[in-house]
């Protein structure tokens, strides 16, 4: 486990523990979030507006993925996102079209202060100081 990957990839959430397998073991308690700078679309979509080509395949490998995700987080931070939301294609088509929120997403925190944030707004409530 290298620790300073969350800084390279962003921290992966799924919407369930077996679309989040792809990275490994899911963590066991939920996480919350505050994203206010997404970019939202398919694999396709996303890696054109950030790195202008498709680099993804289907039957990539793990480490290639690995390196494709910080390829994307990096072009995502420096064009001012906060984080990667990834849906499949007939559901960004959805979205698009009718404005449907599937129910199936990948996020990707690219900016590990959305985390924090909201981690630091949790342990307040949770010892009762006032924020």
């Amino acid at each position: 486990m290298d620790p300073r990957a969350y800084k390279k990839r962003g921290k992966f959430f799924a919407s369930s523990f077996v679309e989040a397998e792809f990275y490994g073991r899911p963590e066991d308690m939920p996480a919350r979030v505050a994203i206010c700078a997404p970019i939202i679309g398919d694999d396709r979509y996303i890696e054109m507006e950030l790195i202008g080509r498709v680099e993804s395949s289907p039957n990539m490998g793990v480490p290639k993925r690995l390196a494709l995700d910080a390829k994307l987080r990096r072009a995502a931070s420096r064009k001012g996102f906060d984080s990667i939301v990834l849906l499949t294609p007939k559901d960004f088509q959805a979205l698009w079209r009718s404005g449907a929120i599937p129910r199936s997403i990948e996020l990707n925190v690219i900016d590990l202060r959305c985390l924090q944030s909201v981690n630091k707004e949790l342990s307040a409530r949770s010892s009762g100081a006032r924020i």
